[in-house]
């Protein structure tokens, strides 16, 4: 029995082991040049890697169902919108669920993306003629001046535009798709009333539902940090990663003058400090740019919802005007209905076998007396019984 015993604990795995490998996730890692490579790492090594909460990570868990955002940590940029679940760091990015099929072109276009500005980066030295640089890199307005000058975003600005293109094309791209199924579909459904337009009508419906919250929350998240300006200095990564670089060597680094100028280096924590508000132009006019696209992609889903409830009040009217219809229909056949009846009990009451001086006529006289007076009664009753009606206004 001792040796059974040994045998089933030598055969039965650690329980460590199993933890470890439920704990375990696939991540993407695409570095500042574009090159990917998947790794396996569990929610601590994330977080040491990172720097962010595990509150913020569980936001990520496509399991669990939290809202788009987009937030900005002291390492870190958590982004949750669609099904681009992503962490932000001033060196790299890491995708979770790289696996994901509708992530594919979103891993090509960031690859692209990033590799293209790299090379221009590195084969342009200052030229101004590159086109590479040119389409990707966005032009603001100067400080010094009214001309524009070209402002090369951080890494972590270039990913998360490249983030927010994806889901605003997408969101796009089905709204379009909905629109061009939804209005031959409505005026159809005005044409015909029929049970497999009104179940056209109810699937486009939902999809409509469905599209315009999904774009509502991304456009709200974006909203929020656009009226914060506090959380987007969070989100400038480079620059408080080279500030914790510069006050290394010297603790005392409050003379520093200089940075004003450049319009990066007292964009976070110094702000905090000295109460100041902090400039976050640069991200503000990125997401203002996709906020617009969102705020036109909502505009079209509402128009085609004003579309959706002004046919649903034609079908109502339409189907309110036939139960009309049928409902005067009802009202002359229930008058009818009534005299009919009082005809049978006039013929039932004649056809007792009680004695009347009625019956001493002869036959055919009999006959021809009761059935012309009853035919005659009913239809005097209904003439006079529609004009009553008529003249009531009860049959519109």
């Amino acid at each position: 029995m001792e040796d059974y015993s040994k045998e089933l604990t030598l055969a039965t795995p650690p329980p460590a082991k199993r933890t470890t490998n439920m704990t375990t996730k696939s991540w993407l890692v695409i570095s500042v040049f574009g090159k990917s490579t998947i790794e396996e790492a569990g929610k601590h090594s994330i977080m040491r890697r990172t720097g962010i909460p595990a509150r913020d990570l569980r936001i990520l868990d496509p399991v669990l169902s939290y809202p788009s955002s987009v937030l900005g940590r002291e390492r870190a940029i958590v982004v949750n919108l669609e099904n681009i679940k992503a962490i932000i760091t001033a060196n790299e990015m890491l995708l979770l669920n790289p696996r994901d099929p509708s992530l594919s072109p979103f891993v090509r276009d960031l690859q692209h993306k990033l590799c293209n500005l790299d090379k221009s980066n590195l084969g342009a030295n200052g030229n101004e003629g590159t086109k590479k640089s040119t389409d990707d890199s966005p032009t603001f307005p100067s400080n010094k001046g009214g001309d524009t000058t070209k402002v090369d975003l951080p890494f972590e600005f270039r990913v998360l535009e490249i983030c927010l293109e994806f889901v605003c094309k997408n969101l796009e791209s089905e709204a379009g798709t909905l629109e061009q199924e939804a209005y031959p579909a409505l005026d159809e459904l005005s044409v015909s009333i029929s049970t497999y337009n009104l179940q056209r009508v109810r699937i486009i419906k939902s999809r409509l539902v469905a599209l315009s919250a999904r774009v509502q929350k991304v456009r709200d998240e974006l909203e929020h940090l656009l009226d914060d300006d506090m959380d987007m200095a969070e989100m400038y990564l480079t620059d408080k990663h080279n500030n914790r670089l510069a006050e290394e060597p010297e603790p005392k680094g409050d003379t520093e003058d200089d940075s004003d100028e450049d319009g990066g280096s007292n964009r976070s924590s110094s702000a905090y400090v000295s109460g100041q508000k902090p400039k976050v132009e640069e991200l503000e006019m990125l997401l203002e740019a996709y906020f617009a696209q969102l705020e036109g992609a909502l505009s079209k889903l509402s128009t085609m919802r004003e579309y959706v409830d002004d046919t649903e009040d034609y079908i109502n009217i339409i189907l309110d005007d036939k139960q009309n219809q049928l409902l005067r229909v009802g009202v002359v056949l229930s008058t009818a209905t009534v005299l009919l009846n009082i005809g049978i009990v006039i013929a039932g009451v004649l056809g007792m076998n009680i004695r009347i001086p009625l019956f001493d006529f002869g036959v055919p006289m009999q006959f021809n007396m009761c059935t012309g007076g009853v035919i005659v009664g009913i239809l005097l009753s209904f003439a006079v019984a529609v004009l009553t009606i008529k003249q009531k206004r009860l049959l519109g």
